[in-house]
């Protein structure tokens, strides 16, 4: 049997949301909230606003997801979808705001846990963020100094973490570093690459269509 090839994804990007709906159950070692939201445009570090369009999640891959704080993954997480059943401590689904996230807690062995369902509980940790990949999107404006994105085709979610700044990219102040923006703008700039050699190459095709019609043009004259 021929090897299984790994699916590609793209570059991972990470967002934070403002809707800080983070909420720990009277069960006493769950956590729920949403890591993303549907049709919230928010602010990608002053390069261009981004949205995520409803059904972006629908052909996702939500294996193995990891659930951390504040996107520590040099610790130990706290959760993890594994095959995203009931069985599974993270567990993801689709709602009608976003992307639902349930993380089920070790509070009596992991002291991390018990500390975040605790901070989750007070109100100190209120916000979800995670990571992805995305596999299609839309631009528009790019001729503009502040374009538009569209993501409409999420191909996989590798982490979603609690955090306690639920801010979008924009104003999150642990967002604002100079690799974050420098990392926008690489971005921005291949895209208008992308869209530039596309109309230089239908500038191309259009320009050969000509000549061939005034070939077939003088031929038959």
């Amino acid at each position: 049997m021929g090897k299984h090839k790994k699916p590609e994804y793209g570059e991972k990007e990470a967002r934070a949301f403002s809707m800080p709906d983070l909420k720990a159950d009277d069960s006493g070692n769950v956590v729920e909230g949403h890591a993303a939201v549907f049709g919230q445009s928010y602010d990608m570090y002053g390069c261009w606003s981004e949205t995520i369009a409803r059904g972006a999640f629908d052909n996702t891959d939500f294996t193995d997801v990891l659930f951390d704080v504040n996107h520590n993954l040099d610790s130990l997480p706290l959760a993890r979808s594994r095959n995203n059943n009931e069985n599974s401590t993270l567990q993801l689904k689709i709602d009608d705001q976003g992307l639902a996230t349930r993380a089920v807690l070790d509070v009596e062995n992991n002291s991390d846990s018990k500390a975040l369902y605790s901070s989750v509980q007070r109100g100190d940790i209120n916000g979800m963020s995670y990571i992805f990949s995305v596999r299609k999107d839309e631009w528009q404006g790019l001729d503009s100094d502040y374009p538009s994105r569209t993501i409409t085709d999420i191909a996989k979610v590798w982490e979603v973490s609690a955090v306690s700044m639920p801010a979008n990219p924009g104003t999150d102040i642990s967002a604002r570093s100079q690799s974050a923006l420098d990392s926008a703008k690489k971005m921005l700039d291949s895209v208008r690459a992308k869209l530039d050699s596309s109309k230089s190459e239908s500038r191309q095709n259009n320009n050969l269509e000509v000549e061939r019609l005034r070939a077939e043009i003088f031929t038959k004259g």
